[in-house]
């Protein structure tokens, strides 16, 4: 693959500007990007208030600037125009790109007084409604480039911003293929023994998520009722994400699994830092969001771990599983059609199992690398800072 930056000289400095590091998709991608301008010869910088993925970033060759740029409040949002123009101008920053709305406002605002190109990712979920928010998301499509994380969001954009067309671009995220192919065996068995996942686990189905309503863990627990009181109750459901301050939402699930006498078969994980690992434990993953996914990165990586997935009929899911041949899609919120398609799960076998599995690794490595998705991205930074250089501008 042949070099964005090749022609640029001298090589770019790109700044990307996210809430946080902790966990989530639209970091992993920040990640992944930070390590690509690197390895292109740029200079990668990100603004965040931190988390546990700056480590990470740093080991990438990237360089971290902390800032409360998740903030909502007017006055911080303000000081943050300043901060951020101040290391825009101290770095010699190319291009800012912006990942989130609260930084968003902050980052147009510096990245125009400063005249470099800025770019936005629109990874959350387009709003119709109200027109407060409608217009609180508009940040998101005053890019000089808005990057789509799938086809469905990218209509979304279209039908409620109405941006001009040849601003917008679709760029599926992409996973690192290989870190999920072959996890080593060590890993492996260590998580088992952190979870108390024995022999006796029967099916073991994965439901990776930060414990927010929207991502379903009530689904997957009702659903895991439905297959107890059917006698179906040789598996294990794990839960596996953060609570992130949901406390009260977090208790509503254990009051859940407790009602449904299902404390032996499903279990609240927590955070889990080695997903690959997480993966290859399971039989079948779940991605029931009961709204939209804008693209849904779990049913992507459980694919690339030869794992089938179960996800919602809907959003950016539709998109990356393959009805019957790498999972199943069921309708948002249907309880009873989850518990089918867990059933049907468990009759199939390993050998069957393992054959839904190598088709959606297929899927994932042919269509979701990181490869791709960086290759595109780093395509755009190089044609707008290479018009707004030849502009006369920074």
């Amino acid at each position: 693959m042949s070099n964005p930056f090749a022609a640029l000289d001298p090589r770019p400095t790109i700044l990307q500007v996210v809430p946080a590091l902790e966990t989530g998709g639209a970091e992993r991608t920040t990640v992944d990007m930070a390590r690509a301008i690197v390895a292109a010869g740029g200079r990668a910088i990100v603004a965040s208030r931190g988390g546990r993925m700056v480590e990470e970033l740093i080991e990438a060759g990237a360089s971290h600037a902390e800032m409360a740029v998740h903030s909502k409040n007017p006055v911080v949002m303000g000081l943050n125009v300043e901060r951020l123009a101040r290391l825009i101008e101290r770095e010699g920053v190319d291009l800012v790109h912006a990942r989130s709305r609260a930084p968003g406002w902050s980052a147009l605002a510096a990245a125009r007084r400063a005249k470099v190109p800025f770019v936005t990712t629109y990874h959350s979920r387009v709003h119709e409604r109200p027109r407060l928010k409608v217009f609180y998301n508009s940040v998101m499509v005053r890019g000089d480039a808005v990057i789509a994380n799938s086809h469905w969001t990218a209509g979304n954009i279209r039908a409620v911003h109405k941006p001009d067309e040849a601003r917008i671009f679709t760029v599926p995220r992409g996973i690192d293929i290989a870190a999920f192919a072959a996890p080593a065996a060590e890993r492996i068995a260590a998580l088992k023994a952190r979870w108390g996942i024995g022999g006796e686990a029967g099916t073991v189905f994965l439901h990776p998520a930060r414990l927010t309503r929207w991502k379903g863990q009530l689904v997957s627990i009702e659903a895991a009722r439905l297959l107890k009181d059917r006698g179906m109750g040789d598996f294990t459901l794990l839960i596996a994400g953060d609570a992130q301050g949901r406390d009260g939402y977090a208790e509503e699930l254990k009051k859940a699994i407790a009602a449904a006498g299902l404390e032996a078969r499903v279990k609240l994980t927590g955070h889990c830092s080695d997903m690959a690992a997480a993966y290859a434990l399971s039989d079948c993953v779940l991605s029931p969001s009961i709204e939209p996914e804008p693209f849904g990165r779990t049913a992507v990586e459980a694919q690339a771990a030869s794992r089938p997935v179960i996800v919602s009929d809907a959003g950016g899911q539709q998109e990356t599983v393959i009805e019957g041949k790498t999972g199943f899609r069921i309708p948002p919120g249907d309880t009873a059609a989850l518990a089918g398609a867990m059933a049907s799960v468990m009759a199939m076998g390993g050998a069957a199992r393992a054959q839904m599995g190598a088709a959606g690794h297929d899927n994932a490595a042919t269509h979701y690398s990181v490869g791709a998705m960086c290759g595109a991205t780093l395509s755009i930074y190089a044609r707008l800072i290479a018009q707004n250089r030849a502009a006369g501008r920074p």
